[in-house]
């Protein structure tokens, strides 16, 4: 049986009925169309479904919808500010870390909350913060890369 609940999303605040069972990922896709949050394993095992909930970054096809009513969440739609990527977004960009972009949105995500707590992380920071969203075509230099890039300049 749904129930009715408030969840708000990259800050616009939305009234839906949702299934207990439902996961934050199924309403991000298919109630709301934010289709940047990618289904890759459905099992937490990949990443690429990861966005913030209160600046933590979490999967959200293991999350149940009805557990994020009163959190702000915040998606890969939601970083963008007057149509200007977000820093993060644009050094994937410049370091050549986007190629098939599946992980992309998940990764970058992640990255989000380790600067948000580490303004100036080494490389191992980063790979341990990036270590639960799996990348299949890059082989994570260039992420890595990317990460450094967006600490650089946000400096």
């Amino acid at each position: 049986m749904k129930q009715l609940i408030s969840i708000e999303i990259n800050g616009e605040v939305h009234e839906l009925a949702v299934a207990p069972q439902d996961s934050l990922l199924h309403v991000l896709r298919e109630e709301l169309g934010l289709i940047g949050t990618k289904k890759g394993c459905d099992t937490g095992g990949c990443g690429c479904c990861t966005v913030q909930i209160d600046g933590r970054a979490v999967y959200s096809c293991m999350t149940y919808a009805m557990s994020v009513q009163g959190k702000p969440v915040v998606t890969i739609e939601g970083i963008t500010e007057n149509g200007q990527l977000d820093p993060l977004q644009q050094a994937f960009i410049d370091a050549g870390a986007v190629q098939c972009g599946y992980c992309t949105c998940g990764t970058i995500m992640a990255a989000r909350e380790l600067l948000a707590t580490v303004p100036d992380p080494d490389e191992s920071q980063i790979r341990h913060a990036i270590a639960g969203n799996l990348c299949r075509c890059t082989g994570y230099q260039k992420i890595v890369d990317a990460i450094k890039l967006a600490a650089a300049n946000s400096a």
